[in-house]
Order: structure tokens, then C-alpha cells, then sequence
């Protein structure tokens, strides 16, 4: 005898397939359009490709607090709408199977998701964050490494200005070298050569060493005649710029794990700035986790259509009520930061609105017969499909007749 009913499995496979491809295809997107700026941003900066997907796996932690939630309302909703499609669903309500009870597997997987997301949104996602900007900040100061860029003069270490006109093996091989070196004295170098190459040294960490060869040297001395020298090979110097060590994690309240947030927040020994926007952070991530234990009810009550249709609009609103209360709840966080409103009448507030409207919802479909919870919406949207389905809708054209046939004739005749 198995543990688990059929029942159970069924809805199970039904469920947990859209529900992982709507969180990837949602984690992919937000990736997706970052990924792009952060291309952008390196390259202005100069720095190595491969922070592009150091800065990305950062953001993992971010991008998957949100669409977790997203992906578990749109798994259970697509599967409770196949269910209801197919007369699946009247099945196994004739047969004495309420909704709460076919809802055990969807709250089973959210109780699942919710410890996942408790862990993200207090511990994870705060360290990924500080570690984000601390790349940030070394690939502007610096730090990563920079790359010469052909065509245009870049400036090292303040003192020296460099122009390369080609390049090759991935910057391996230097064509075409200008470089315009200041001293101590306010002597000025002007170095040409045809080729060069960059090389490390072993005495000196934050030194690299150009090795340039068939060039010329022009020294201006501040006299009439400057001072000019050709060679085959010459070392130039350059000196790295210094890099300042990254902030302490805590700079901002995003970056603090649950014990700091609410070592902050309720301590008489920080200012009242600190207090305000420490629970703001704190109530805002706590009011986004536990609005996920009310998902499998929306999904439900927008999951079952009007009978004999098959619209989709129910997918449609339930995305636009879950990222309009995450915008609800962003403007709550940054309005109780700046200490203007209680934080707790800021988030749980808009919570309380929320999880009454849904929970009316899931009574219209569960527990009144023939309720719909957005029956009206369905209703305004068939007139607006018929509408659209007449415009677009192709005349056939009229069968013409010779002048000479009389048309109250048939073909037969």
C-alpha cells in the first residue's frame, strides 16, 4: 500500500512542472535584463568579462525571492485550471472531495517554499547583496583588472597616458604604443614604439612592467631642444593605482541577516533612523513570506473559469495582483524607512486588504454555487473578445453571377 493517495500524486505532477518552469522563465528574464546592463557597465569600465557572471550569481539569490512565489501561484493555478478544463475537477467534487482537501499537495510544496524562502530573504540574500556591491566597487576602482581599449588614451596611475592602435591574443601582443609619461621634475616623456607587450614582476606586486620595442623616447627638459633617443627594447614602468579596501557589510539595512534587524531595530542604544528603517526591512521581507501561505487560495479561486469557457484571464490578474502588492509593498518599506508612517501599519496593512480579498475570493468559488470570483471581469472580457473576434472577423464575398442568368434559378435547373 503506498503512503501517498493517487490523488495526491496527480495533483502533485500537475502542479510542480508549470511551477518550475514559471520560476525559471521568470528567473531567466530578471537575469536577462540585467545581464545586458551589467555587459554595458563592464565594458565602460574595463573589466573582465567574467565578472559579468560572478555580479549575476549574486543576484540569484534576489531575483529567486521573487519569483518563487510568482512560480508557485501560476503552477497550482494552471494545474487547478487543467483540472477544471478538462471536468477533472467536477469529477472529484462529485465524488465528496472538497477543495481544501484536494489543496494538501499545493500547501505541502508551499510549506516547502516558504522555509526555502525564509532562508533567501533573512540570511542569503543579505550576504549576496554586500558581496554585489563589493564587486561594484572593485571593478570601478579598479581592482579586477582594466583593459586598455584601442583608439583612445587611458589614463594610469594619474601620471601616464596611453594609446594602443592594435591589439592581438587578447591583448597579448601591443601595435601602434604612444605614451606620454610625467615625472617628478615636470619632465615630460614621449614614447613611440611599434610594438610591445605587457609582462608582471615578482619584486613588486602593484608594478607591471611594458616592455616596449622599436621605438623612439622624446624628453622635454623645458629647454629650446628636447632630448630625443631611439631603441630596439625598453622597460617602462607602471605603477598600479592603489585600491582602497571595500566598506564593513552593514552599510545599508538590505545587508543585515535576522538577528542584526532585530538587534537594530528594537534596541534603545541606535537612532531612531536606524530603528525606523530596520523594521521597516524586517517587515517587509517577514509580510512577503508569509503572503506566500495564501497563494494555493488565489490560485484556486482564479484558476476555475466560467463553465463552457476556456479563458485565461484569471492567469492574467492573478500576475497583476502579485506584482502590484509587491510594489505596494516596496513603496510601504521606503515611506516607513524615512519614518513618516509606522512600519507595521505600512505592510501589514495593505496585507490585511490583500489576504481579505482573497480569501472572499476562494469563499465565491469553494462554497457558493456557480460563484465566480471574477465573474464580472469574465464577463466584460467575452464582450470585449466578441468584439474584437467581429472586427477582425473575414466577409466572404458575394458569388457573382452572369448578366444573362436569371437568378431565381438554382444551379440545378
Amino acid at each position: 500500500m503506498k503512503l501517498i493517495p493517487s490523488i495526491d500524486r496527480y495533483i502533485f505532477r500537475l502542479v510542480i512542472v508549470p511551477m518550475l518552469s514559471v520560476f525559471a522563465l521568470a528567473a531567466s528574464l530578471l537575469m536577462l535584463d540585467k545581464m545586458l546592463r551589467l555587459f554595458d557597465f563592464v565594458a565602460v569600465e574595463g573589466g573582465p568579462i567574467g565578472i559579468v557572471f560572478k555580479m549575476l550569481g549574486a543576484l540569484i539569490p534576489e531575483y529567486a525571492s521573487l519569483a518563487i512565489p510568482l512560480g508557485l501561484l501560476l503552477g497550482i493555478l494552471l494545474a487547478f485550471r487543467k483540472l477544471a478544463t478538462s471536468s477533472e475537477l467536477d469529477t472529484m467534487r462529485a465524488v465528496g472531495l472538497s477543495y481544501w482537501r484536494l489543496l494538501r499537495v499545493p500547501y505541502a510544496i508551499t510549506l516547502g517554499l516558504v522555509a526555502v524562502n525564509i532562508a533567501l530573504v533573512f540570511y542569503v540574500q543579505p550576504l549576496s547583496n554586500y558581496y554585489y556591491k563589493q564587486m561594484e566597487y572593485e571593478l570601478r576602482s579598479g581592482a579586477l583588472g582594466a583593459s586598455i581599449k584601442v583608439g583612445e588614451f587611458t589614463t594610469l596611475a594619474d601620471r601616464m597616458a596611453l594609446r594602443i592602435e592594435e591589439s592581438e591574443n587578447e591583448g597579448q601582443k601591443l601595435k601602434g604604443i604612444f605614451a606620454r609619461v610625467a615625472n617628478d621634475k615636470d619632465q615630460v616623456l614621449s614614447i613611440s614604439a611599434r610594438e610591445g607587450t605587457f609582462m608582471a614582476t615578482t619584486d613588486d606586486p602593484n608594478t607591471i612592467i611594458l616592455r616596449l620595442t622599436e621605438g623612439t623616447i622624446v624628453q622635454d627638459t623645458g629647454s629650446e631642444t628636447p632630448r630625443v633617443l631611439s631603441f630596439s627594447r625598453h622597460d617602462l614602468p607602471i605603477d598600479l593605482p592603489a585600491i582602497e579596501e571595500f566598506r564593513t557589510r552593514g552599510n545599508e539595512t538590505r545587508e543585515f541577516i535576522l538577528p542584526e534587524l532585530l538587534r537594530i531595530g528594537w534596541s534603545e542604544n541606535t537612532t531612531e533612523a536606524e530603528r525606523d528603517a530596520s523594521q521597516a526591512t524586517f517587515n517587509f521581507r517577514l509580510v512577503e513570506i508569509v503572503m506566500m501561505l495564501l497563494m494555493p487560495l488565489l490560485a484556486v479561486a482564479l484558476a476555475i473559469p466560467p463553465k463552457r469557457s476556456t479563458s485565461a484571464l484569471g492567469v492574467f490578474v492573478s500576475i497583476v495582483m502579485v506584482v502590484a502588492y509587491h510594489k505596494v509593498n516596496q513603496y510601504g518599506e521606503d515611506v516607513a524607512t524615512l519614518g513618516r508612517i509606522d512600519p507595521i501599519l505600512a505592510l501589514w496593512g495593505p496585507f490585511l486588504i490583500f489576504a481579505a480579498l482573497i480569501l472572499w475570493m476562494y469563499h465565491r468559488v469553494a462554497h457558493v454555487p456557480g460563484g465566480q470570483a471574477i465573474g464580472a471581469l469574465e464577463n466584460v472580457f467575452a464582450k470585449v473578445a466578441k468584439m474584437i473576434g467581429k472586427l477582425f472577423k473575414r466577409r466572404r464575398p458575394k458569388t457573382a453571377l452572369p448578366e444573362d442568368a436569371d437568378p431565381q434559378l438554382s444551379p440545378a435547373e
